[in-house]
């Protein structure tokens, strides 16, 4: 019978993981058809301002996740109808706040860096908040249940639609538009599938019942996304303010040629993880199991990928994309590189969640962003070939190569001590 059980967790991980990998994969081919396609009619100063608009949008975005979705995959199963009805309310609380404050942040936004052009394309890319919350508890839902093969067809439909959208407008020369207009156009259509593919119906009217439990379990999970959404961006934020916007471009250009596709192995695992090791932590010797699967299945995927992806690096930048992105190349390299050992630390950060510990978490999280801080700051002033971006893309490179590493040995020590596997 525990045969016939790990069996099953294990396939079901798996399928989850292959069917988030394929709608990742669809999601960063298409983006490196418009990484093309945008490197040739957009200006290194356009891809600064959608560096800027973008890094806006996924600090808003990242505001979002309180915890509500963890919480509910996470929950027992006879208070999950209450805890539904009352963060289906929360939601729409939380994304219309969200509009209202971006929007007003985007004119001391705009005065910060020196440009008023980026202030009407960060409201507009707020407007995908007010449609959200229609189905977010149903996204949510199929999540729990495994489903996550409507997640990846829906997401490579959205993907298809916005990508799309995004190379009309930049080959019909409209700029910073390009990054903003399509994301809120295809907002739509996850929601109309979502919300018509589960069941689940708002019984209640509004209630702020459970909202405390909701932000108690999540008030740590929100930490934790804010400082790695800070991390993920702060290196944007820096470089456009202390070097410049079109320095910037040629950063943003290169983080996003460098990571592409490795990207999708990542985010795929790492959205299969929570549920997979919450679906088996009722025996311990199962957990073990399914988290230790988890971490086989990083080294075997993202490993290989990310080193063949940054060596082929020096052919395919010019040939692709054009020789006007030669200087992009070693940001290419380095930053591809610093993708290898995040999603083992994602996993483990999973891990501290799976078991109720995400204070734990997010106490990491506050030092290994206090870290990251100081080596960005002294990489904006170490000049490589020339450039400050370069010492910055080392300093990103090395900070990860050296500290998650850590981290993810000391969380997986404290959840299984007697583990002697990594």
């Amino acid at each position: 019978m525990i045969s016939l059980i790990k069996k099953k967790l294990s396939s079901q991980f798996i399928r989850n993981v292959g069917w988030l990998s394929i709608s990742e994969i669809t999601y960063r081919v298409l983006r490196l058809g418009l990484v093309v396609i945008i490197a040739r009619f957009l200006t290194p100063y356009d891809y600064g301002l959608g560096a800027i608009v973008m890094t806006v949008r996924e600090f808003s975005i990242t505001f979002s996740d309180i915890g509500i979705g963890a919480k509910i995959i996470q929950t027992e199963e006879e208070e999950l109808e209450g805890l539904c009805n009352s963060a289906y309310w929360l939601n729409w609380v939380v994304f219309f706040g969200l509009f209202l404050i971006q929007s007003i942040a985007a004119f001391p936004i705009g005065w910060f860096y020196k440009s008023n052009d980026i202030i009407l394309p960060i409201i507009v890319s707020g407007v995908a908040y007010l449609v959200w919350p229609i189905s977010v508890i149903q996204k949510t839902l199929i999540q729990r249940e495994n489903r996550l093969k409507v997640i990846a067809i829906t997401d490579s439909v959205q993907n298809f639609v916005g990508s799309i959208l995004t190379a009309v407008f930049a080959v019909s020369g409209m700029g910073v538009w390009s990054f903003v207009l399509p994301a809120v156009l295809a907002a739509p259509i996850e929601t109309l599938v979502y919300y018509y593919v589960h069941p689940w119906r708002l019984t209640t009217g509004f209630t702020t019942r459970n909202w405390s439990v909701i932000l108690n379990f999540g008030k740590n999970i929100l930490g934790v996304s804010l400082l790695r959404t800070l991390r993920n961006n702060l290196d944007y934020l820096i470089v456009g303010r202390f070097i410049s916007i079109k320095e910037l471009g040629i950063y943003f250009f290169g983080f996003n040629a460098g990571l592409g596709i490795s990207l999708s192995f990542i985010n795929a695992i790492n959205s299969a993880i929570l549920p997979h090791l919450c679906a088996s932590r009722s025996e311990w010797s199962e957990f073990k199991r399914a988290y230790w699967g988890s971490i086989k299945t990083i080294s075997f995927t993202i490993v290989p990928f990310v080193l063949l992806q940054s060596s082929l690096a020096h052919f395919y930048v010019p040939v692709v994309f054009g020789q006007k992105w030669e200087a992009a190349i070693p940001i290419v390299i380095l930053i591809c590189l610093s993708a290898i050992p995040r999603p083992f630390a994602d996993a483990a950060s999973q891990l501290l969640v799976a078991i109720g510990k995400p204070h734990l978490d997010l106490r990491w999280n506050v030092i290994f962003t206090f870290v990251f801080t100081m080596a960005i700051l002294i990489g904006v002033h170490w000049k490589l070939y020339g450039m400050e971006v370069y010492g910055v893309a080392a300093s990103v490179l090395i900070v990860h190569l050296i500290f998650l590493p850590l981290f993810t040995l000391w969380a997986t020590r404290y959840v299984f001590p007697k583990d002697q596997k990594i």
